[in-house]
């Protein structure tokens, strides 16, 4: 659901990370910060809701301009992981173009991790988005603890589905920017094929992810 202003020749993305109650999703976003560059991003908003927080920070406005003039803006939100907190949920996935969802590696989280994918499925689709269209990749979370499920179990039951998997510890950076730049991949090979990213506004898939993904020095 990419905003698209043909006239003043701007476009809006969106990506959205998901997933269940203190999987990471705050710690991805916070961490992600940090690492891209700085003079690409915007300031870091924190929404606080009761007990659990939906986060959302815009990496700067237009901050990438294509050769053609494209001017591009990209924000980056996380949705709350309580179940209570559903309809914020649903609001935030509205007009989604990316999502990230985040599993917590932990044995015992697996029930929540599936749930709360089932629950990711079923909102995209109440918000007119189809999971086996929109850009999306899953990250394992928490790999720095112990009693987590193994990477190859975890391999094993997602390569059926032909969504990347990545293994992370956000506390610690591993697997944040491997996880935003599969998602930037992802989201610009389905703009390109509606808007002509290349044909129309020269710019590749190369330039635009360098761009979004570039680490701070």
């Amino acid at each position: 659901m990419i905003e698209y202003d043909g006239i003043d020749n701007r476009m809006v993305l969106k990506l959205v990370y998901y997933g269940p109650a203190l999987s990471g999703k705050t710690t991805n976003l916070l961490r992600l910060h940090d690492m891209v560059e700085q003079e690409g991003r915007g300031e870091l908003t924190v929404l606080d809701t009761k007990d659990d927080r939906t986060i959302f920070f815009d990496l700067l406005p237009f901050f990438l301009t294509a050769p053609g003039g494209l001017k591009i803006k990209l924000k980056v939100f996380t949705v709350p992981g309580q179940v209570k907190h559903d309809a914020t949920r649903k609001a935030v996935l509205q007009r989604a173009d990316g999502v990230a969802f985040i599993a917590d590696s932990q044995v015992s989280e697996e029930t929540n991790n599936f749930e709360s994918f089932r629950n990711l499925e079923d909102n995209l689709g109440f918000v007119g988005l189809d999971i086996e269209k929109i850009p999306l990749v899953v990250q394992f979370n928490k790999r720095d603890l112990g009693n987590i499920v193994a990477e190859d179990d975890i391999r094993r039951v997602w390569e059926q589905t032909g969504i990347p998997v990545f293994m992370s510890s956000a506390i610690t950076g591993t697997g944040v920017m491997e996880t935003f730049r599969e998602l930037v991949k992802q989201t610009y090979d389905h703009i390109d094929r509606r808007y002509g990213l290349m044909e129309k506004h020269g710019l590749d898939k190369t330039a635009f992810v360098g761009k979004l993904t570039l680490p701070s020095p």
